[in-house]
């Protein structure tokens, strides 16, 4: 489905207001007492009061102002619309630093025109910080977004939300392969070292095991910078499973030859 700039900008605009409700739910529950309640599986899956409100929040807006969009949401499932259209939602990317206290953490609203995520909003509502990506390029508070030229992998900057991500000897070996050549290697960061990445202080991300509302908003965000992501073979990165992102075109065809045999 083909959406036009007037358009866009309507979407955009009604996702700041998701964005918006997002912040109002969570916030009196960061740096609070909270009961954290694990969802289980092979590492510590955390999910709080914060993450369902918010996404409760804004499962209501759309349901109210487009009723025929879809909507895929970390906390509550899919629901399949009469549109091809379909939001994604990540309440709280980051619940673990979210859970510690840490400002490492965003809500993910992405619009998927049903072939790609078009707009992609990531709002960090503690440090007051907005990424929207559209077509017509990313910005930070209306700050144009562009992310930086990176010669090679001895010069680069790569950020991992945690080595736990690389669940087979396979991934793990190749994660390590491309990390052991950086010039400097960081975990933690979740959707926020993404945003860095756009914004040019970070030139590579490798991770896996991501689901689509991990990654679907933050596509437009680096795309829109100059930055491509993808999966580990040079696929769509919107299903989620092993994504490559890099600020530098040249240097990401490089990383995909690294990274796609472990896929």
């Amino acid at each position: 489905m083909s959406i036009g700039l007037d358009e866009i900008a309507e979407y955009e605009s009604f996702a700041e207001q998701l964005a918006d409700a997002a912040a109002a739910a969570i916030q009196p529950y960061f740096r609070a007492n909270l009961d954290v309640e694990d969802k289980g599986g092979r590492v510590f899956d955390p999910v709080t009061l914060a993450d369902r409100a918010a996404e409760r929040a804004m499962r209501e807006l759309i349901q109210d102002r487009y009723p025929a969009h879809g909507i895929l949401g970390e906390e509550e499932g899919s629901v399949v619309g009469s549109s091809e259209l379909i939001w994604v939602l990540d309440p709280i990317d980051g619940t673990r630093a979210f859970i510690t206290g840490l400002p490492l953490w965003g809500t993910l609203i992405a619009l998927n025109d049903g072939q790609r995520p078009v707009l992609g909003v990531m709002n960090q509502p503690f440090t007051g910080e907005r990424y929207i990506g559209t077509p017509d390029g990313a910005w930070r508070n209306g700050t144009k977004l562009q992310t930086r030229s990176c010669q090679g992998l001895s010069s680069a900057t790569l950020m991992c939300t945690t080595p736990d991500m690389f669940d087979t000897p396979v991934r793990r070996e190749a994660f390590q392969s491309v990390a052991s050549q950086a010039k400097l290697a960081r975990f933690g960061g979740d959707c926020y070292a993404y945003c860095m990445l756009a914004s040019g202080f970070v030139d590579v991300i490798v991770e896996a095991n991501l689901q689509p509302y991990d990654v679907q908003a933050l596509i437009p965000i680096i795309e829109g910078a100059g930055g491509v992501i993808t999966a580990w073979d040079g696929s769509t990165a919107q299903n989620g499973g092993s994504v490559v992102a890099c600020g530098d075109p040249v240097l990401h065809a490089q990383l995909v030859g690294l990274l796609r045999h472990a896929i």
